[in-house]
This record gives C-alpha cells, sequence and structure tokens, in this order.
C-alpha cells in the first residue's frame, strides 16, 4: 500500500512521456497501486525495474504524486516551519515541497501570522489529505536526558485552563508547567514563547515538570523585591498584608500564600517594613 505522508521505497513499472509510475515490489500495476514521479524529477538512467526511495504527498487537485525532495516534515513528526500565508480557512506553511501545507484554524492552538514560525506535526485527514496541527503532544517523546534541577528552554505550545502550560524542551521533549506553578510567573505565559525553566520533577513516565521560578532563597529574595517594588509604586502602603484571602494576595502580586508570607517575612526580619491592620507599609 502506498501510504501519503511517508517516504518509501517504490520500484519503477511503467515510464511514460510525462514521467514514471511507481509501485511496490510485486504489487499489481492498476492505477490505485502505483504513483507517479513527474517526468521533470526523474534521475536520469532511470529504467524499468529501478527502485527509487520517494516521498508521497497529494498535488494541487488531490492526486497521489512522489518526489525525489527532501520534506522538512513527515507524518507524525515535528518540525519548525515559517508561515508563508494566512487566509480565511487557515495557514499554509513551508516545508520543502511545491504545495506549502495546510494549517487549518481548528488545529492551531493559538493564532498565527505571516512569517511566523510554528512547531508542528502532521497528519493525514479522512480525505488523506496533509495537515499540519500545532497540539504536539502526542508526537513529543517521553524520556529526556534531564534530570531535577536541569535548566531547559522549550516552546509553549497550549495552555489548558486543567493543568497549565504544555511545553515542548528541546522542541522534542514533553514536559508541563503545573497551573499552580503559573501564577508565580515573572510574566504571563503564553502559547508560542520560548521558555526557560528548571526541572521541577521526573515523572514516572519520564515526562518533565517544570518551575518557572528559581527554588528556595532564590524566589523568596525576588518575591521580597517585588513586594518592595509594590510599595514604592503605590506610596509606600499596601492594602492587603500576609494575612489577607489566599486569592487576593494571588491577584495582586501572583504569589501564593506562603510564598507572599516569606517574602513579608523576609522583610519585617530586615525591618524594611511595617505592618499594620490589613496593611503593609515602608518604614
Amino acid at each position: 500500500m502506498i501510504r501519503t505522508g511517508y517516504k518509501q521505497k517504490l520500484t519503477v513499472v511503467k515510464k511514460v512521456e510525462f514521467g514514471i509510475y511507481l509501485a511496490e515490489e510485486g504489487s499489481g500495476e492498476s492505477a490505485d497501486e502505483r504513483v507517479l514521479l513527474p517526468a521533470s524529477r526523474v534521475p536520469e538512467g532511470t529504467r524499468i525495474g529501478s527502485e527509487l526511495e520517494v516521498f508521497v504527498y497529494r498535488d494541487s487537485e488531490d492526486r497521489q504524486i512522489a518526489t525525489l525532495s527532501e520534506p522538512a516534515l513527515m507524518i507524525g513528526g515535528l518540525a519548525r516551519l515559517k508561515v508563508v500565508q494566512v487566509t480565511r480557512i487557515g495557514a499554509f506553511l513551508s516545508w520543502g515541497l511545491e504545495k506549502d501545507l495546510f494549517l487549518p484554524y481548528a488545529q492551531q492552538t493559538y493564532k498565527v501570522s505571516e512569517g511566523d514560525e510554528v512547531l508542528v506535526t502532521m497528519y493525514a485527514d479522512k480525505s488523506d489529505r496533509l495537515c499540519a496541527k500545532m497540539d504536539v503532544y502526542k508526537s513529543l517523546e517521553d524520556s529526556s536526558p534531564y534530570k531535577k534541577d536541569d535548566t531547559v528552554v522549550g516552546t509553549l505550545y497550549l495552555i489548558s485552563e486543567n493543568f497549565g502550560a504544555f511545553v515542548a524542551v528541546d522542541d522534542r521533549y514533553s514536559a508541563l508547567i503545573p497551573r499552580k506553578e503559573m501564577f508565580g510567573a515573572a510574566e504571563k505565559l503564553v502559547p508560542g514563547q520560548k521558555v526557560t525553566a528548571r526541572v521541577a520533577k521526573v515523572m514516572d513516565d519520564g515526562r518533565l515538570q517544570l518551575a518557572v521560578r528559581d527554588k528556595g532563597y532564590v524566589q523568596r529574595n525576588e518575591d521580597a523585591d517585588r513586594i518592595l517594588k509594590m510599595l514604592e509604586d503605590a506610596g509606600g502602603r499596601l492594602d492587603f498584608y500576609d494575612r489577607s484571602d489566599p486569592e487576593l494576595i494571588k491577584e495582586r502580586t501572583g504569589m501564593s500564600k506562603n510564598e507572599f508570607k516569606r517574602a513579608v517575612g523576609k522583610l519585617l526580619k530586615e525591618d524594611r517594613i511595617t505592618i499594620g491592620d490589613g496593611t503593609i507599609s515602608l518604614r
């Protein structure tokens, strides 16, 4: 069976004026068991019985066609491709072949623009047409060479309200920034951005759990500096303190209540703030 979206070795079974027909060795020569390699792409010296390794896709008229060109992506693989056009039905990506690869709106995890480079995988739709999609979760590898506390860089490709931010480390390995961890990020996390993070845990299945904040005392110092900056911007006084509602603290500072209390404790110990009735003030 000749499969769209894959490289495969096929045998020349017929030569015509406009090219050669290829088929699997031992198969029949009916139209649905062979594929055309256009004459302009046929290597010199090719004859009946020659074996060629080709990539099979569909042309602009949805006919299977063979090429000796090397595509940037095959079904199930991963590649970072450039957006060359955005239309009312979706985007088109450059991937090394004459016909650009279609990225439907339904397969975009965030809005793309012409000139963007996006991490995608490829699949064949119900009509056997090749398409790209940006949810690459199933195409990522589970096991990476990284261990706890390593620093990694990856592409944030999807945000889930239930789970957090899904990241492709090195555009190859599966990782997650848990939802609770996202609140402590120095900037708002958005799909498509490159993130630098620390490996907080290597899960039993090999997937990585990431933290976008530094550990322990480093994070406490950064949180304390953030509170001081907030106090300065607010004229020296904040209308909430370490006993305020956790959701209010999270909304106002991006920190959990425990993180906020640790940072406030540091500032109190250094005698840089005072705590009043529901307030924090600079000394």
